[in-house]
């Protein structure tokens, strides 16, 4: 496994067997081909104890099929009609394990137990966001994108949060101060382009009162942010042009489409981890690839571990 990510990554995955003892995960719906592989990858690697939550026959048949169901784990069969991430949820409650880590289930079903008051889950005062980090071949480091997931029309107080969140994750991944771009169409307010003009009354905010150690810059556009020549060439003065660590998106629809585009056509690697959370939370998609989910538990181990 550590030949097949990109060199970025390398020092999560350290951070991640840095702690010594395995992080046990709870994989809700644990019968999808490649989390399954990531989860046993992560435990080939050390940082994980695999827990498999959900209908016994589908996890077994898969397990002997990927030529694993001799290798160590904790299986917990429940019924079709259970829950299964909120049984994941209670188990770890009851100390039974440590992180939660999307299975075969939609998203929509993986998420609102979490975002139910009564798990317990949101830190007080913090927004849960989805932050994607991926190795694009064309950049030059590591680029962060959320929220790709949850916040389908963030506020402007929403969008501090997710800087905020983003901040956090990219310090996981050792960068110090990290340079984050609040995405717009254009890099000029406009008052008929209401993500402009809070995109720069956030920068103003920024400025006065410090939302995280970062440095923060918006409105501006895609090209500006991934290019230093489209940046020359508009006569663009920003330092960050062609090297920023991350970009918040100001909805839905574009983060998604986003990451699906720099995974699917710029052939991009990477991984999706949930923040704001008590616990460590990785979120990878069913149609990802082992990769993804493999750095998104180690992610989370990292972060497990910091705790």
């Amino acid at each position: 496994m550590s030949e097949l990510y990109a060199p970025e990554f390398n020092g999560i995955v350290e951070k991640a067997k840095a702690g010594g003892k395995p992080m046990r995960v709870a994989v809700a719906g644990a019968d999808v081909e490649n989390i399954l592989q990531g989860v046993f990858d992560a435990q080939e690697a050390g940082f994980v104890d695999p827990i498999l939550i959900g209908n016994y026959k589908n996890i077994q048949s898969m397990l002997e099929r990927l030529g694993l169901k001799d290798r160590k784990y904790d299986l917990q069969p429940v019924n079709d009609d259970t829950n299964v991430v909120q049984y994941a949820i209670e188990l770890i409650q009851s100390g039974g394990a440590d992180a939660l880590m999307r299975g075969n289930t939609q998203t929509r079903d993986f998420l609102m137990p979490i975002l139910n008051k009564a798990n317990h889950l949101l830190r007080e005062g913090e927004l849960l966001t989805h932050v994607v980090i991926l190795k694009v071949p064309e950049l030059p480091k590591l680029l962060a994108i959320s929220d790709v997931t949850l916040l389908v029309e963030p506020s402007m107080e929403s969008r501090k949060k997710v800087v905020a969140n983003m901040t956090r994750a990219l310090k996981l991944f050792d960068v110090k101060t990290p340079s984050i771009a609040l995405l717009s169409l254009v890099e000029k307010a406009s008052f008929h382009m209401k993500d402009t003009v809070e995109a720069q009354t956030i920068v103003m905010d920024h400025a006065d009162t410090p939302i995280a150690d970062c440095n923060l810059v918006g409105p501006i556009s895609y090209d500006l942010i991934v290019s230093k020549e489209a940046a020359r060439l508009k006569n663009y003065d920003c330092p960050y042009c062609g090297e920023f660590d991350g970009i918040v998106v100001p909805n839905l629809m574009t983060g998604n489409l986003l990451v699906k585009s720099l995974l699917i056509n710029a052939k991009a690697t990477g991984l999706g981890v949930l923040m704001g959370a008590t616990i460590p939370i990785a979120i990878s998609g069913r149609s990802d690839n082992t990769e993804q989910a493999f750095l998104s538990l180690a992610t989370c181990a990292a972060m497990y571990n910091k705790n």
